[in-house]
């Protein structure tokens, strides 16, 4: 294994990329945002698997709670396996593919364009059958990601997505935010997450917990636990995890706690500081927790883009955490960069 894995190269990149990504992109945002103003679309779906599903996740809370129009994932099997078409007049369709090559998530788009919907593809290849079956591709700028686990493909494939929304919505303040990201995530890659880390590291589950737009960053790092360390780790809404869930917390049981400065942290703050009273080791992104432990985290110009913060400083850590483990990050077991499913 290399001094330096591909993955924390590619970390370290995101915001030089993030940087070129609202330099290069704006052209192409533009145009599909003045495409959602014409259609007036009354709902939206996403179609996406893995990391860019994630992606989808968090678009569809900051589309809901900035725009108020709902998005609801779809499964590309309804259309690639079932061969089924869906009624989608009034809709927009934006589909999340880094290569923009899996089968079904082109079968799906295709499907969503015949039948009206205004389709929009976030790729990173814009020259792929997903770019060409969709009303509008916009590429993610993130250069050639060569560790297997997706991380600055991810953050681009966020920013494009709520980028769209400030344009789509004429949102200044989102805007601003978004064009002071890069200094932001410059310093979050280098928040120290070693308690988590040392914590964690000889453990074999863990919950991940989020609400409202980190729920979608909570699913995100639960997937990086399993594919770059092996570790068996579940996401949960913090309105959930009481729900049952909880049932299995044992003693010094690992859970951590993703939050930004929004509406939802008082509540998840509570929910992680309930844990950490049943024995829990709980790590929280806020410092309002009274029994939980605190991470240091990178507050951004605006409450829904702290979560990109947060998953560049969860990817900071968890690579270290797969080596600590003696994993290669870059090469998880079983696993390859693109997966095609039918």
């Amino acid at each position: 294994m290399s001094a330096q894995t591909h993955m924390r190269r590619e970390i370290l990149e995101i915001p030089a990329v993030v940087d070129t990504l609202l330099t290069k992109g704006a052209g192409s945002i533009e145009a599909a945002a003045v495409a959602l103003q014409a259609a007036d679309p009354h709902f939206m779906i996403s179609v996406a698997r893995g990391s860019s599903d994630h992606a989808a996740t968090y678009f569809k809370y900051a589309c809901e709670l900035v725009a108020g129009i709902p998005v609801a994932s779809v499964g590309p099997s309804v259309s690639s396996i079932y061969e089924r078409e869906l009624s989608l007049s009034h809709c927009a369709c934006l589909s999340i593919s880094q290569s923009g090559k899996s089968p079904d998530i082109v079968q799906l788009a295709r499907m969503a364009t015949a039948q009206g919907a205004l389709s929009l593809a976030l790729t990173n290849h814009t020259d792929s059958d997903l770019a060409r079956v969709s009303t509008h591709a916009i590429d993610l700028h993130a250069g050639a990601e060569l560790s297997v686990a997706a991380t600055k493909t991810f953050v681009t494939s966020a920013i494009s997505a709520v980028w769209l929304l400030a344009e789509w919505q004429r949102d200044a303040d989102l805007l601003r935010a978004l064009h002071a990201l890069p200094e932001a995530l410059e310093s979050a890659a280098q928040m120290d997450w070693g308690a988590l880390a040392a914590d964690i590291a000889s453990r074999q589950s863990l919950f991940c917990l989020g609400r409202g737009p980190v729920l979608a960053i909570s699913n995100e790092a639960a997937l990086k636990f399993k594919e770059t360390c092996q570790l068996h780790a579940e996401s949960y809404s913090s309105a959930e995890v009481l729900h049952g869930p909880v049932s299995i917390v044992e003693q010094g049981f690992p859970v951590i706690a993703l939050t930004a400065a929004d509406q939802a942290e008082s509540s998840l703050v509570n929910v992680a500081d309930q844990i950490a009273g049943k024995g829990a080791s709980v790590f929280v992104t806020s410092n309002k927790a009274s029994k939980a432990g605190c991470l240091p985290c990178v507050r951004t110009a605006h409450p829904l883009l702290d979560p990109i913060s947060l998953i560049v400083s969860f990817y900071a850590m968890v690579e270290q955490v797969a080596l600590s483990r003696g994993i290669n990050p870059d090469e998880p077991r079983h696993l390859k960069k693109v997966t095609e499913t039918v």
